[in-house]
């Protein structure tokens, strides 16, 4: 149980993450009628995950709910992890 609500957690982050992006691309103007099509399939997805985990674990399905949920967190965690390597290398990567 404990597991899943790390997961979903992380995938709570990923989601805010995503949210503020969006909503700094509108008011720059970097998201566009070019691209809002991409952006809508993202934040419609990761919303999906979210509410789809909560679903799942509510239904009695709480194994089919963490391997939702940790589909988006694994990852995220890896890509966490790669830019803490790349920060504490002190190294150039240009």
């Amino acid at each position: 149980m404990i597991l899943f609500w790390v997961f979903w957690g992380i995938d709570a982050i990923v989601a805010l993450i995503a949210l503020y992006f969006f909503f700094v691309g509108l008011a720059d103007g970097s998201v566009s009628s070019f691209n809002m099509g991409l952006w809508l399939v993202l934040l419609i997805v990761l919303a999906g995950v979210l509410f789809g985990s909560l679903a799942l674990k509510a239904a009695g399905n709480l194994n089919v709910a963490k391997i939702l949920s940790g589909a988006l967190a694994v990852p995220a965690l890896l890509f966490l992890l790669f830019f803490v390597v790349v920060i504490a290398s002190g190294e150039k990567w240009n």
